[in-house]
């Protein structure tokens, strides 16, 4: 980090304090802000108390405002995360903390994803978005550091999201946005508590998109159900199910030229091979927890589920020559399921008072995968022969234990151990000559220890310090090809692993201004480091670089400067680079799909009661596209703006909202594919979008 940008970070609190953030809707500023529990810590604790760089989002506060199609519309202000809608629903948004994840270009790797605690990321590392149900959140909590570490296998941050658990009378809520692109959106809700005590939220939605780019249209359908019971006075059974169906064409990426030209464009091959997916995916899951005594407590979480997808790539014909070829369609099944047991007790009595969790976490999931041909003679985009025929099985076991230790009134102690152990197994069906039996297996395990020290200065003021290693598996996607067109999984790939440090500090503001506002300084090394090798007509392969290095600072503030004004302000300064030369990348090169320096800002404005208005900017630095630095797409600035209406008539509240991104029409570019073998790197960003809704909801 040069001089100048420590000047630049030492003057941000001013410049927080004197500019426009990030819009999000807020109650007026009491005399007294509510605590804040943090519930990803697996003992769950005070936000003042957590030893580690975390975020709270109120995800009712978040989606004011917004067309809830998407978890960028509620994450783009978290320090340290940086999340892109790649304005393509074949593929899932891109999201990495601290630089892990940001090799991946569909899907999400190296951070670990829940819902309700139930695991939104596969037990080899792999996570998706697609099904979450945005209108039924009421909290997302954002982990950083080595805190995450707990968390097991590809973990390099966590995060967690929870569904509401109404009280109160039953109410029904229906709404319907639109927006530029031909965006649609219709939704359905029914929440309340019956007199039995079950809380339920039953919600539904369909989202439409012409696609701002070609050939980039989608249908996205959801429904979430959750059902939370008191079973007598010392134990809880909640009950969650959601199924999701999406059907998307593929834009693909563009050349920098394309891109100059025409940023709506899709690449030629997109559409001569009608590129796509379907995804399917239906799930449910239930957690128990009971009281045994006022020390100990139990809790068990169990889920199942199934997933399938179908790809239509635009793999040359003549590319699927060889007999080890896996064909330019996949059609590919998952079941997986899991559970999660642990025991807490909490020795407040002790000589020294501590809360212990200690727990098994198994994880296991079955894949059923084939590969086809895109084409039948000349006919293209179409299922051809089969070409790849095999059952994919990972499962992982982690034991782990986890102590709070308060050493004084102001001191307290974290320490925490996760064994992780993780197998694949490939079973090759597909045998041929010229294609031999590439079946095999492979385990990968690691002790995965964490420490972490904290000291309150004063009730509102808290300064921590922590370490610890972290580990990170290839996925079944990056194992399904090796280099050179060659069958079978690539089961060379070896596992990444971690040490991360990190010190910082929160405060909250009792004065005049009411708030929040933290600080952190984080620093980590990578051996093994798992990069994209090459990505050709959407297939990707993958090898282990040497050593990486990130290293940064983050500052966060949410600041009510008045019952009117709310001020939000995110800024990251993030260097990540090869240490070693690897491939294409000489060593002190960055690691590409990174920004080095991100910040969000923005104002809220209560005008009435009623009546709410917004301004933001956000600025991220270049992004690099390949190992080699060799290109990379420009930094960019832009601003949104927005306003709200609530009223609420007796058993009746009207919602209506209208907002305006990219208001001065700024062409950039939105997200990158990683080393793309045809230098097809760049996805647009749309230029100036409109959107705008409204909603009712009527309590019985």
């Amino acid at each position: 980090m040069t001089l100048h940008h420590l000047r630049w970070v030492a003057g941000l609190p001013v410049l927080v304090s004197s500019m426009y953030g990030v819009a999000i809707a807020a109650p007026a500023a009491d005399a007294t802000l509510p605590a804040i529990t943090v519930h990803s810590t697996l003992g769950g604790t005070s936000l003042e108390q957590t030893p580690a760089s975390v975020t709270v989002i109120d995800a009712e506060q978040a989606r004011d405002r917004q067309m809830q199609v998407n978890l960028s519309e509620m994450l783009s202000g978290v320090p340290g995360l940086q999340i892109n809608n790649r304005q393509n629903y074949a593929q899932d948004l891109q999201l990495s903390i601290r630089g892990y994840g940001a090799r991946s270009t569909f899907g999400l790797r190296g951070v670990r994803l829940y819902v309700d605690g139930i695991p939104a990321t596969m037990p080899d590392g792999q996570g998706a978005l697609s099904h979450i149900d945005i209108s039924s959140l009421e909290r997302i909590e954002v982990l950083r550091g080595p805190y995450s570490a707990l968390y097991g296998n590809s973990a390099g941050g966590v995060v967690s999201m929870y569904t509401e658990t109404p009280e109160g009378p039953p109410s029904v809520e229906g709404g319907y946005s639109v927006g530029s692109n031909g965006q649609k959106r219709l939704s359905a809700k029914a929440s309340g508590q019956t007199a039995q005590g079950l809380s339920y939220v039953l919600s539904t939605s369909r989202f439409l998109t012409d696609g701002y780019r070609d050939h980039s249209a989608a249908d996205r359908n959801l429904a979430n159900a959750k059902l939370s019971t008191a079973i007598g006075d010392d134990a809880r059974l909640t009950i969650v199910a959601n199924t999701m169906k999406t059907d998307a064409q593929d834009a693909q990426g563009l050349t920098w030229q394309q891109w100059q030209d025409n940023p709506r464009q899709a690449s030629s091959v997109a559409e001569r091979f009608n590129t796509r997916k379907s995804l399917e995916q239906t799930q449910v899951g239930a957690t128990y927890e009971r009281r045994l005594s006022g020390t100990h407590s139990v809790s068990l979480t169990a889920y199942a589920g199934h997933r399938s997808m179908e790809q239509y790539q635009s793999l040359p014909i003549a590319t699927q020559k060889p007999a080890g070829q896996p064909g330019g369609v996949i059609d590919m099944a998952r079941d997986y399921a899991g559970l999660d047991a642990r025991w807490t007790g909490n020795f407040s009595n002790a000589p020294v008072p501590v809360t212990v969790t200690a727990g098994l976490a198994f994880d296991t999931m079955k894949e059923d995968r084939q590969g086809y041909e895109n084409f039948i003679g000349s006919q293209l985009g179409v299922k051809g022969a089969l070409r790849r025929d095999e059952d994919n099985t990972v499962t992982s076991i982690d034991p782990y234990v986890q102590a709070n230790w308060q050493l004084a009134p102001n001191w307290s102690l974290g320490t925490g151990l996760r064994y992780s152990h993780v197998k694949f197994e490939s079973n090759d069906r597909y045998i041929r000559p010229g294609n031999p039996d590439d079946s095999g297996q492979v385990s990968h395990s690691k002790a995965l220890p964490m420490v972490s020290l904290s000291h309150q200065l004063t009730p509102e003021q808290t300064v921590y310090a922590s370490l610890g290693r972290g580990f990170e598996t290839p996925t079944f996607t990056e194992l399904s090809y090796r280099p050179g067109s060659i069958g079978g999984l690539n089961l060379q790939l070896q596992p990444s692993a971690s040490t991360q440090y990190e010190v910082g500090y929160r405060q909250r503001l009792t004065g005049a201004v009411k708030g929040l506002w933290s600080a952190a300084v984080f620093h980590s090394r990578t051996s093994d480091e798992i990069v994209s090798d090459k990505n050709d007509n959407g297939r990707t392969t993958y090898r282990n670089a040497g050593d990486t290095r990130r290293q940064g600072l983050e500052l966060q503030a949410d600041l009510h400067l008045s019952p009117q004004w709310q001020l939000q302000a995110a800024y990251t300064y993030l260097d990540a680079t090869f240490r070693q030369a690897s491939g294409n990348a000489a060593a002190g090169n960055m690691l590409p799909g990174l920004s080095k320096q991100h910040l969000a800002l923005g104002l809220d404005y209560r005008v009435t009661p009623e009546w709410r208005v917004g301004v933001s900017a956000e600025h991220a630095s270049k992004v690099y596209v390949n190992d080699a630095n060799s290109g990379a797409a420009p930094a960019y600035t832009v601003a949104s703006a927005s306003v709200g209406y609530r009223k609420v008539m007796g058993p009746w509240t009207l919602r209506a909202f209208a907002r305006v991104d990219n208001l001065f029409d700024r062409k950039y570019v939105g997200s990158v594919i990683v080393n793309d073998g045809n230098s097809r790197f760049y996805e647009s960003a749309p230029g100036r979008q409109w959107m705008t809704g409204v909603s009712a909801g009527y309590q019985f």
